[in-house]
């Protein structure tokens, strides 16, 4: 592929050894540092991004080495993203380069210089080197465990002896994954509320520092109460100083998760309401409420059981939300247009009526029962009433009808 042959003249254009620079230059020469960039407008930017930053003192040559690179050309690239299975790639690049595209674009971006020993220098260099060669660039990537900062976090605590992991794993993380994610998209809502939808459990586990630092914003926030041995005994900060080159010209994420309790419960009780008000007067309109809601739940259902089933998703296994929202709704359309004609439903649409109510039920109590672990109330406010509203249409007698 083309990105490998780059990647190739990179790694010879940087290890040549006519080339005085970052490649060879003895590790008391190199200055490390976490470079931080601020969230883009584009959903996939909405995360933010970082880099490691290798310069060498002597002859200014500084690179960045980054794990952010993806390539839409790739074979069946959106097969495999659907599937779970998205692959990534280490890519350095002069620092110069890297940064001036993030200026022109609004990023913000913070530089913050690492104590790191002479000999963690180097073997910080040669690792990374070692990993942007064509054969080892490659990555499986995954949004919350293995990302470009996760990446970068795992390669300077390997250069550090552990000593951040040592640190972040005993400290409390402030968010969940999904309390971050929420955070983050809040800009495009109506992708935030499908990526909330469609996360189970596991994005609702309490997080330490050192997982929450899966977020380059969290890195660089978490890095700032490390200290390291100084050489003569004592302990130094980690962060030796930090500045902030190019202000950031985007807006913003919200420093807290928004609360979709109330906006779904709302739209939940207006649905449900529409419904019970146009069971009796208006069935045709009651019909096609009720087959928007029908489609739209059977839709949800059939996604979240895929992402649990056929791929590696592991995020959006064991989804709770498939207690709301289940391909059963389908089942239930034929009953719903027969009552608009004044004909009662079957056996067989009432059971499947009782059964999706069940299954709300179970929905309900899985939040009173000790330990649950999915934060999904939204949903449930949401879901209910319009299943309750469906369920008291379709048990009316058929003769109430006009």
């Amino acid at each position: 592929m083309r990105i490998f042959a780059l990647l190739l003249a990179l790694f010879l254009l940087a290890i040549a050894p006519a080339h005085a620079g970052v490649a060879n230059a003895p590790g008391a020469n190199l200055e490390v540092s976490l470079v931080t960039y601020g969230p883009g407008d584009v959903y996939w930017e909405r995360f933010g991004h970082d880099a490691l930053e290798l310069r060498d003192t002597v002859s200014g040559e500084a690179v960045n080495f980054n794990y952010g690179v993806f390539d839409f050309n790739e074979k069946n690239f959106f097969l495999n993203f659907a599937r779970g299975r998205m692959h990534y790639l280490m890519d350095a690049e002069p620092t110069d380069d890297e940064e001036s595209y993030y200026v022109q674009v609004g990023r913000s971006i913070t530089r913050q210089r690492l104590a790191l020993a002479p000999e963690q220098a180097a073997a910080l260099r040669d690792f990374l080197l070692w990993n942007l060669r064509p054969e080892n660039a490659g990555y499986n990537y995954d949004y919350y465990a293995d990302n470009c900062t996760t990446r970068v976090r795992d390669a300077l605590d390997k250069a550090l002896g552990g000593v951040i992991k040592a640190r972040l794993a005993t400290q409390a993380g402030g968010m969940s994954y999904r309390q971050q994610t929420d955070r983050l998209m809040s800009a495009q809502p109506w992708l935030m509320l499908l990526l909330d939808l469609g996360l189970g459990p596991y994005a609702d586990h309490p997080l330490d520092a050192w997982q929450e630092s899966f977020l380059p914003y969290e890195l660089q926030d978490n890095l700032r109460g490390i200290r390291v041995p100084d050489g003569h005994g004592g302990s130094q900060p980690l962060v030796q100083d930090e500045r902030l080159l190019s202000p950031n010209h985007v807006a913003v994420p919200p420093a807290q998760a928004p609360d979709l309790r109330m906006p779904l419960g709302l739209a939940g009780l207006v649905f449900a309401a529409a419904l019970a008000l146009t069971a009796r007067r208006q069935p045709t309109i009651h019909a096609l409420l009720g087959t928007l809601y029908l489609v739209a739940a059977g839709l949800v259902g059939l996604v979240l059981l895929a992402l649990w089933t056929l791929t590696s998703h592991h995020s959006a296994w064991a989804n709770a939300n498939l207690l709301l929202f289940s391909p059963l709704a389908f089942l239930v359309l034929p009953a719903l247009w027969r009552m608009r004609r004044g004909i009662a439903p079957t056996r067989y649409a009432n059971a499947v009526l009782v059964l999706q109510l069940l299954a709300a039920l179970v929905a309900v109590l899985l939040h009173l029962l000790p330990g649950t672990v999915q934060q999904n109330q939204p949903w449930i406010l949401l879901a209910l009433p319009v299943w309750l509203a469906l369920a008291w249409s379709l048990r009316r007698p058929a003769t109430a009808r006009p």
